[in-house]
């Protein structure tokens, strides 16, 4: 099977060499490893910039392309590592690459992306009314751009027919894990895991965020009604009563606040105490039914429900994860 990977340069470098050393170690470091017979790579892996030039990364690293994509006629699966930030000065520099992009899809290639790197496949158009995910932080900035995408930014792995999306930068280990066990097999993909001392892949990434609350907006009421709620989250009080507060209807706030944040009052509370909740499991020895009545909650069996909806793991999952205190 043949595998490109394209250097569309930006940000860091690692998730490049990631995807290199995944792929080209499937099938092949793990019977090194334990001494067996080599058996043929399962993966023919290509790099492959704009111009086939030499390209460079932060930090002083430069990697050299085996080829441009312009020399890329038949390949099997494409994978974008993250591009930065400035996705204007990617999109500028590699124009070329989202034509490539839509000539290979057009031909059934499998086209894989990881964190930013999306981008290039939602400019290419090759996400539009597909379900999508991406770094957490760039979730509402990237539902702004391409709003035909639907996103869903908790998940670390989201696929559609031939269309492969992975979360942060490092969630590029992931995707292309799950490439090899797509591709290769279960039992080749584990080794390869193993061999590389990388966890199986994950599935949430919600684990790893900040709840992202929308304060971008001019309705001045809702963002007095969202100043009240960081202030008093974990105050006993009603969607109604609060509505109140703000001098507005219940229905009307509800759909007003709605309209600015992109969050139902109540999903916005929850994100809130969750957010709290998480910063006590990590720093803070108190119990989880402590952390449950802090945060606000009044009945920890629904406190703990709500933490792994949002959360994607437990309170006691995630404590030890993330917490410092052991």
């Amino acid at each position: 099977m043949h595998i490109t990977i394209l250097i569309p340069g930006f940000g860091y470098p690692s998730p490049v060499i990631g995807s290199y050393e995944v792929f080209t170690s499937a099938g092949r470091l793990w019977q090194v490893l334990m001494g067996e017979a080599e058996t043929p790579a399962p993966f023919e892996v290509v790099t492959a910039s704009v111009d086939g030039k030499d390209v460079d990364y932060i930090g002083g690293v430069t990697i050299r392309p085996d080829k441009a994509i312009g020399q890329i006629r038949k390949t099997d699966l494409i994978f974008i590592p993250s591009v930065g930030l400035e996705l204007d000065d990617v999109l500028a520099k590699n124009a070329a690459m989202l034509h490539f992009l839509k000539r290979q899809a057009g031909k059934g290639t499998c086209i894989a992306g990881a964190c930013t790197g999306v981008a290039l496949m939602a400019e290419a158009g090759l996400l539009d009314g597909k379900p999508a995910t991406t770094h957490w932080a760039m979730s509402e900035q990237y539902r702004r751009r391409f709003p035909g995408v639907k996103w869903n930014t908790d998940l670390f792995i989201t696929r559609a027919d031939n269309i492969v999306c992975g979360g942060g930068v490092y969630a590029s280990l992931d995707v292309c894990l799950y490439l090899v066990e797509q591709f290769a097999g279960y039992e080749v993909a584990k080794q390869c895991s193993r061999a590389l001392l990388i966890d199986a892949p994950r599935t949430w990434q919600s684990s790893y965020s900040a709840p992202l609350l929308n304060q971008q907006h001019q309705d001045e009421k809702i963002k007095r009604a969202q100043d009240y709620l960081q202030e008093y989250f974990n105050a006993r009080f009603t969607i109604d009563e609060l509505s109140q507060r703000i001098g507005m209807s219940t229905r009307n706030f509800t759909r007003r606040f709605k309209q600015a944040t992109g969050e139902a009052p109540l999903n916005y509370l929850h994100k809130l105490r969750i957010n709290c909740a998480k910063q006590l499991l990590e720093t803070d020895y108190k119990s989880v039914q402590e952390i449950c009545y802090e945060v606000g909650y009044e009945d920890v069996p629904f406190f703990r429900r709500i933490f792994k909806r949002y959360a994607g793991l437990s309170p006691k999952e995630y404590r030890q994860r993330f917490g410092q205190i052991n």
